[in-house]
This record gives structure tokens, sequence and C-alpha cells, in this order.
């Protein structure tokens, strides 16, 4: 048993001189390091940065909480007010605010222009936090006061420039009058509000009920913000929100409390930053590929120490331990590297944000989001080190004196490989573990293991068809064949590079090139012209008179339609945490329902049969297919909605597949007629004319307008372009995280060409010794990136297609169509990035003397 203190007391020694030698060598300087570095800092920089940035804007929604919300707790109900004891238990909380919104449209007295406005009515008690800010300022009392029959009214800018208004104008609004007397600038609540559709208008609720806005069916929300008292306060806000859903289940309100204040928002900047850190950490381990290029490049210019150290007896193990500690102590100067630039992102970042989300956003040293990136870029720097060191540790010294041994193909011994593929492994389960939604980081991550594999398999079909490749006559052609398939070649590295970093681009470029082509061109073909929305039953047939004289030729499709809420699934509460994440805005809030005796146009069914035209048993329910799979409903299953107020369990008798896309009527849910037989309901209507004009569009939009002042009127055209600029804003966003794993690739590819210039150097001298000229050595080079860069794009395009027909055709449900002009600018970009960067990395090569290295060989 003697020998084991010995062991690791010399164990311990050896270890000392491994760092000594180590921090010996780094006096030289870190030349040959630069591009190790660069990968290094820039994936651990994007991931550190986007994780902090998150972090700040979650932790200033969450500390702003009351302010956003407008309350400590929030109550609210669609399309009809609470109840007295709903009430009564709201005001016994504290001081309560009490408001209502809905869309509706807004004109100008003189009938010459309209404009669709989100209308929100409020009393004098809001707001309850933060500061409401007005030009001129005014106290709310005085802004929103009845003069003569006339109420004020508040309205955001970019309303009075539609209409060209300006403070002071009168407006029109349903049936009342208002006058504009102050012009929006601070609404401290209005994240929570959630997506504004259109310009802001807002009124007193005494204003809104001269405007006979609110009626059966009508589309409004009214809300109740509380700000408990003392008493209350100190209660635990989610018990209070368990006690009111206990006392009053049938209210059908749902309830906010301050500590989830905006929750679509937080979990889209989760989202969102989600994506973008496994974007980063694609980067990293594109980098890692270069930082194995890198310490191979540097190794190479170590041969004689590895060798000397080697015949003075350094075993294997000694040399290993000496450069990893070189090469861990030049990453973490790295990851340092790259925790600053994360580090000042988020303050830099902050400025950007201020003058978009309308909070106060305090940047500030996010200590987790810097370690989980310094510990991504640690264990990547790692896992790509060990096998190249663990090839260099196991060559002979004699072979290091004849300038061999460190062929890229030769492998290391099984504990290297081990250790390597094991810390792989937990970077791969750490980038699951800390991601918000592990199935997509799954997928991720899969996704990007699947495509290594991919690209090195087509490396070596590179490689194998330059080998089968008959004999060409043109030399520096051939001399670019030799050399994409010889001993050592740069092939798999080039298009292990490019490859990853030109999928994800062409990827993101085919999605967003195919959205915006749905959005500008074929939607608004298939889409219908206008959407009206509450349209009274008394109304409807005199507004179905008025569209038909003013268009003739178009169709109009009208259905009833009421609001309510899933409240149960087969007899159980509701519970959106069993349900997967891209089916929970079924069972998130009132859902718009209707009742249809005949199957509508739109759609087919997929399972079960419809129901006869005087059908009069049981509530039944027809449910869309892609939904009722997603959620885990059948045929002959039941669900439970609460509608004004009542509580319907209807059994489902189909399943139908609905045509989203289209932008017609569709509905998630269709009940039997007899299921809501005498109840109050509005309707909605479409009106589609291919031939119409935007004159004629005008004309219809004044009609309806002035002759229904209560209908709100949806102009498709309009929706569509605010979703193109959103759609255009976020693709930005995307393309630039993707420039991040593009930039990857080419420092990858400068690490391989650096790798490989110490064989390049020797080939370059023997060729002139030969007779080769410059011009021939600079044809055979063009022509050997080229190629490569030919090879990788095809493979980019082919990835790059099917991913974003994936993404396109079978997640979004829009029809997606390969784009030639983007596989030509790729294949464009990745001949100019493999041929110009192959050019210079290779243009000291060039002009090398013979005599040097011919005393080498």
């Amino acid at each position: 048993m003697a020998p084991a203190p010995a062991t690791a007391q010399a164990n311990g020694l050896r270890l000392g001189l491994a760092a000594r030698l180590a921090l010996r060598e780094l006096r030289g300087g870190l030349s040959g390091f630069y591009i190790f570095l660069a990968c290094v800092a820039l994936g651990t920089g994007a991931i550190a940065g986007v994780n902090s940035v998150s972090q700040m804007m979650t932790g200033s929604i969450a500390s702003e909480g009351q302010t956003i919300l407008g309350g400590d707790i929030r109550f609210e109900s669609d399309n009809r007010d609470i109840g007295e004891a709903e009430r009564a238990y709201v005001e016994e909380l504290g001081t309560v605010s009490a408001g209502a919104n809905m869309r509706t449209m807004a004109r100008k007295p003189d009938g010459s222009d309209q404009s669709l406005v989100e209308l929100r009515a409020v009393d004098n008690a809001y707001p309850l936090y933060g500061g409401f800010e007005t030009v001129p300022p005014l106290p709310l009392d005085e802004l929103f006061a009845e003069d003569n029959g006339v109420y004020g009214a508040a309205a955001a800018q970019i309303l009075l420039d539609r209409l060209g208004l300006a403070v002071g104008d009168s407006i029109l609004v349903g049936e009342a009058s208002l006058k504009i007397r102050g012009v929006i600038t601070a609404e401290p609540d209005s994240l929570s509000e959630g997506f504004g559709f259109a310009p802001r208008l807002m009124i007193s609720r005494a204003a809104l009920d001269a405007a006979g806005l609110i009626r059966p069916g009508s589309l409004v929300e009214f809300s109740y913000r509380v700000r408990l008292d003392e008493s209350a306060g100190a209660r635990d806000l989610a018990a209070l929100r368990e006690d009111a859903t206990g006392r009053f289940p049938d209210a059908g309100w749902s309830i906010r409390t301050s500590q989830n204040a905006a929750p679509s928002l937080t979990r889209n900047i989760e989202r969102f930053s989600q994506f973008l850190t496994l974007v980063g950490l694609t980067a990293l381990i594109v980098g890692g590929v270069g930082i194995a290029n890198s310490v191979r490049a540097w190794l190479e210019g170590k041969r004689g120490v590895i060798a000397t150290l080697k015949c003075v007896g350094a075993p294997a193990s000694l040399v290993v331990a000496i450069y990893l500690i070189q090469v861990m102590l030049i990453a973490t100067l790295g990851v340092v590297l790259g925790l600053a630039l994360g580090a000042v992102t988020p303050f830099l970042a902050a400025s950007a944000l201020s003058g978009v989300i309308p909070i106060a956003v305090s940047a500030s040293f996010y200590p987790a989001s810097l370690a989980v990136a310094a510990g991504f870029g640690l264990m990547t720097a790692f896992a790509f080190a060990v096998l190249p060191l663990g090839r260099a540790g196991e060559v002979p010294a004699t072979a290091l004196f004849r300038q061999q041994g460190f062929e890229a193909g030769a492998l290391p011994r099984w504990p290297y490989l081990l250790t390597a593929g094991l810390t792989l492994l937990v970077l791969c389960m750490a980038a699951i573990w800390f991601a918000d939604d592990r199935r997509i980081a799954t997928v991720f991550v899969v996704a990007v293991i699947v495509a290594f594999a991919v690209l090195r398999l087509v490396g070596q079909a590179v490689q194998l068809i330059a080998r089968k490749w008959p004999s060409v006559r043109s030399t520096p052609l051939r001399l670019a064949i030799g050399n994409i398939h010889r001993p050592g070649a740069l092939t798999p590295s080039v298009v292990l590079s490019l490859g990853l970093g030109l999928a994800l681009l062409v990827t993101l470029a085919l999605i967003d090139t195919n959205l915006r082509r749905e959005l500008s061109g074929n939607l608004p073909e298939r889409a219908p012209n206008f959407f009206f929305v509450d349209i009274q039953s008394s109304e409807i047939d005199g507004f179905e008179n008025t569209v038909s004289e003013l268009v003739p030729e178009g169709k109009i499709i009208k259905v009833p339609m009421l609001r309510g809420r899933i409240t149960q699934l087969n007899g159980e509460e509701v519970n959106a945490d069993n349900v997967p994440p891209e089916a929970r805005w079924v069972l998130r809030g009132d859902r718009g329902i209707t009742y249809a005796k005949n199957q509508p146009e739109n759609s087919r069914l997929a399972e079960g049969e419809w129901w006869a035209p005087d059908y009069a048993g049981e509530p039944l329910v027809s449910f869309s297919a892609e939904e009722a799979g997603e959620i885990g409903l059948n045929v002959g299953d039941t669900i439970t909605v609460s509608v004004l107020g009542r509580s319907i369990t209807a059994r489902i008798a189909n399943l139908r597949e609905v045509e989203w896309e289209s932008l017609s009527i569709n509905f998630v849910m269709v009940f039997s007629p007899n299921t809501f037989a005498g109840a109050p309901h509005s309707w909605m209507a479409t009106l589609s004319d291919p031939g119409a004009d935007a004159a004629q569009e005008g004309e219809v939009l004044r009609t309806v307008t002035q002759a229904f002042p209560t209908i709100t009127s949806v102009r498709v055209k309009d929706a569509l372009e605010l979703a193109n600029r959103l759609v255009g804003q976020i693709g930005i966003a995307i393309r630039a995280a993707a420039l991040v794993a593009l930039v990857a690739s080419v420092l990858v590819l400068a690490g391989a060409l650096a790798a490989g210039n110490r064989s390049r150097i020797h080939d370059a001298v023997v060729l002139k010794t030969l007779g080769a000229t410059r011009a021939t050595l600079i044809r055979a080079y063009v022509y050997e990136y080229g190629l490569l860069g030919l090879a990788t794009a095809v493979f980019a395009l082919a990835f790059g297609g099917v991913a974003s027909w994936f993404v396109v055709s079978r997640i979004m449900t829009l029809p997606s169509e390969f784009m030639p002009d983007i596989a030509l600018l790729t294949l464009v970009g990745a001949l100019i990035l493999t041929v110009g960067i192959g050019l210079l990395g290779t243009w000291r090569v060039l002009g090398q003397k013979a005599a040097p290295v011919l005393r080498e060989l």
C-alpha cells in the first residue's frame, strides 16, 4: 500500500512541473492563438450578452410589475361586466380602478376620413401606479370632462397624424362626440394591455356609455385593477387569486397579479433569448473546430520543443499537461474578453430599448448569465483542444525530428476520445438544462449534431469524388483536385467551417422571404378585403344590403359570434401545464366561437360526422383537428365552455381541417345551433372582392362607418402591412444572430488555413523548384477553394431549403417556395468567402524562399 502516496506525490510534482513549463512558454506571447481567442470570445460574448439582456428585461418587468399591471391584482372579464357579488368582493380588497377596452372606429365629424382605434375607457382613480402623461398636461377629471354633451379624449399622436387632427379638434366614436384635449405621451400599463393593433384613444367610462358601443355580443374587455390596502397587501397574491377563483368559479374572469404582469411579453422575451442563445452556442461549437485547428497549427510550431522534452524523458502525459495548461489559460483569456463584451451589452441595449418598451430598463451586471457563458466557453475550448493535444502527445520524438507526425487523420488514444466525448455530452446537456423550453433545445442540439455528421460526410464525399476524378490536362486544376483529397487536406475543415454558418443563413433568409412574399403577395390575394365585427342582430340585414349596393360583385360571408373560455376537458379543470406550448393559446383567455347548421366552406372533415340542420339533441361541437391533436382531444370527448357567465358542456362530434392561412372566418370551435338558442350575440362578416381598388375600399369604409358607427371595420391590407413590418424587425435581429455563426465559420476557415500553412509552404517550394510559377499556384488555389466553396454552397442550399420548408409549411402552415435568387446569392457568397479568405491565407506561402525550407526536408 506504500506506492499510493508516492504515486500521488509524483503526480503532484509532475503537475507542478507542467505548470511551470507552461507559464515559461507563454512568455513568448500569443502568436498563433489570435483566431483561437476570437472564436472563444465571440461565442462566449454572444451567449453572455443575450442572456444578460434577457435577464435585464425580465427583471425590469418583474420589478415594475405593479406599474405594468396597473395594480397589485387585476380582474378581467370579456364581453360582459362582472356581477354585483364579484364587484363587492373586488372593492373590499382595496382601491379599485375600473376600465374597459375595445376596438372601434373613430371618424372625423365631416365623414371625410376614419380610422380603427384601440379605445380605452378609464375612471378618475386611474392610474393606481405610475404616471399617465399628456401634452398639454391635464388632470384626468379635466381631460375627460363633459362640456355641453361633448366629452374629452386623449389620443396617440399617430392617430392625429393619420386623420389630420390636432389638439382641440373633434372626433366621433359611435354615437358620442369627443374633443381631443391631449396627446398621450406616457401610458404606464400599456404593456399589460397586449399588442396594440391600432392607435390608442382614451376616454372616460361615461363617454363610452354615451357612445353606445357596449351592446350584447360586443367584443369588449372589462377590467378591474386593485391596489391592495394594508391588510390585504400582506396576503400572498397567488393565494388571493386562488381564493377569488374558488369563491366565484362561474365568474368567467381571468386574474393576473403584479408577479406576472406581462406574461406574453415575458414569454416572448424568454423564447427569443433562448433562440439567440442557441445560435450563440452554435457559433461557439463551430468555433470549436477553429479551436482545434488553431491548437494543431500551434503545436506544429512546437515540434522541436516537444521532441526535446521527449528526448530528455518527459512522458506523453507531461507533454499533454504542459500544453493543455497553456491552452486553457489562453481560453480563459478569451472567455474573459467574451464576458467583458457580454457584460457591457445590457448597458448598450438599455438605451436602445428605452424608446421601444415603456418601462424603466435598468442595466446591471448579471453574474448568473456570465457564469453560464463562461462555463460554455471553457467546456468548448477543452473539448476541442483535447484531441489535437492527445495526438501530439503520442508522436515519438524521432518522428518529430523528421518533421512528421501531426497528420489530421490520426486519432489519439481512447482516454482522450472519451474525455472529449464526455465534455461535449455535458455541454449539450447543459444547453438543454438551462433552456426555457427543453424540447426545442433538444431538437436544436440534435440538429446541430446531425448537421456536423452530414458535413463530415459531405467533406469525405468531396474527397472521394476528387480522388476518383479522371486526370485533366490543366496543371493548376490537376493540382487543385490533388490538394482536395491528399492526406492532411483542408477539405473537411473548410466544408465544416462554412457549411453550418451558410446553412443557417440560407434557412433564415428563405423563411424571411417566404413570409414576406406571403404577407405582401399571395395572402392579400386570397384573404378578404375587410373584416367587420360587432354587428348587432338588428343591423345585420341593413349592413348586408348597404355593402351589396357598394360592391355588387363582392362576396359577403356572415357568421354569428360569441366569446367563450374553455374551463374543462372531459370533466377535468383545464391545466395548461399539461398541454404542449403550441396549443396553450386555445386555453388562454376567451376564444371566439360560433354556431352553424352546415359545415363551413373553408374546412373539411377529418374525423366524425356533421350534425343534421335540424339537430336538437345534446350540445355538440366541431373542433379544429390540429389543435385537438395537440391538446389530446378526440371525437366523443367533452369540453366545457364558459359563455356569458354560463358553463356549457358539449361533446365533440367531429374534427375539422381548417385553413388558417386563408385569413377567412375560422373558429377553433363551431357548435350546433341548439347550443346557444336565444343567447344574445353579435355577428362577424367578411367582404371579398379581388377586383376592388383602394378607392372602392375607402368608399366602403366611409359608408359603413357613417351608416353603422358602432360596427368595427378592419381593412386586411392594413393589418398585413403591420405584420410585415413586425416580421421585418424580427428578421433583422435573427439575421444579425445568424451573422455571428457565419463570422465564427469564417474564423474557423482562417484557422484551418493557418493549420495547413506548413504543408502548403513545403508543397509550394517543391513545385516552384520544379518550375511552377506563382501564377500557376494562384490558379491552383483559386480552383481548389472555388470547388470547396461550390460543394459547401450546394450543401447549404439543400439543408437550408429543407429546413425552411419544414418551418414554413409544417410549423407555420404557409405555402413554401424555394427562391432561386437566394440560392444564387448563397452560391456567390460561398465562393467569395472561400476563394477570398483562402488566397489571403496562402498569400504568404507564395513568397517563401526555397532554401530555408529545403534545408528542413
